[in-house]
């Protein structure tokens, strides 16, 4: 599911065959199972284009700091960059068709089987952990959204924190989570509703997972509803994905183009501030070796 390194997307048909558009990134099968990685080269198929400039770029995101101006400046762009002076259309610029997925069955079905396994490798989680650490305040009460069975928070959260609820699909997977004080089963491509009140948390999380939101809108504004004044909405996103249940504009477009669409989430949803985004991706090198990207979109709740 889930720098600059070279930014990258992934389709892979339902036979478990990789179609990758660009190089950079990872894939993975309904198993969980890795099937391709950064270098792997495919034909492209579902009639995407190799540029993948999606047609919500040409219907105003094109416009000052967008998302073709992006491609053109990839190279000089920073991710600290992407959500500092952004020009919004003054509509939310996606449609319907930008939402879909190669595969539209029941979501139930796909996370039915528990996936024990992590999804980014153990450099970005501790480079995720420490954030947390470094970012959320002792005593918080911390909703954790698309959750399983490990939710990526210090240990000593346990301790230090306050509530720590989880929503996610698969029962099992969320039974074994330690980090949680309690959970909820909920399908949020169905019914994008949270089950608690409002301003019932300081803290909303949500790992390598927002790539999967067929409602975003209707998902912001739950977690702006459920956020106490002056909470804060935390999103992580890396570069590898289910690319069947990814939504179709993900897969048409790169990582910095990827910061942008979560920063519209936030700006359409109308409830949060202006969002930032933050690299905190773990250094590479031909000694540390090689790691996923990691990348923080955040804002508070207005």
């Amino acid at each position: 599911h889930k720098g600059m390194r070279k930014a990258g997307s992934c389709l892979a048909g339902l036979t478990g065959v990789i179609f990758i558009a660009l190089p950079g990134a990872t894939c993975f099968n309904s198993s969980g199972r890795l099937i391709g990685n950064a270098g792997f080269k495919a034909p492209l198929v579902r009639g995407l284009r190799p540029s993948a400039l999606s047609a919500a770029a040409n219907r105003g995101m094109a416009s000052g700091f967008g998302l073709s101006q992006m491609r053109l400046n990839a190279g000089n762009i920073k991710v600290e960059d992407i959500l500092k002076s952004p020009k919004w259309p003054e509509e939310f610029p996606f449609k319907d068709a930008d939402f879909r997925r190669q595969d539209e069955s029941d979501d139930v079905v796909f996370y039915e089987s528990p996936r024990l396994v992590t999804h980014i490798d153990d450099k970005a989680i501790a480079a995720l952990t420490q954030f947390y650490a470094d970012n959320i305040a002792p005593g918080s009460d911390i909703l954790d959204i698309c959750s399983s069975w490990i939710s990526h928070f210090p240990k000593d959260f346990t301790k230090t924190m306050g509530r720590r609820s989880g929503l996610g699909m698969n029962e099992f997977e969320l039974s074994k989570n330690e980090q949680l004080t309690d959970y909820v089963v909920a399908n949020l491509n169905k019914e994008p509703k949270f089950p608690y009140e409002d301003n019932s948390f300081d803290y909303v999380t949500c790992v390598v997972s927002v790539d999967y939101l067929n409602k975003p809108l209707q998902v912001f504004r739950e977690v702006s509803r459920v956020l106490r004044p002056g909470g804060k909405f935390i999103i992580s996103q890396s570069n590898r994905c289910f690319p069947t249940k990814a939504i179709q504009i993900w897969l048409q477009t790169n990582d910095l183009e990827h910061v942008f669409i979560i920063g519209s989430y936030f700006h359409y949803s109308g409830g949060f501030k202006p969002a930032e985004a933050i690299d905190i991706s773990p250094r590479v090198s031909a000694f540390l070796g090689g790691a996923d990207p990691m990348f923080i979109i955040q804002a508070e709740k207005k």
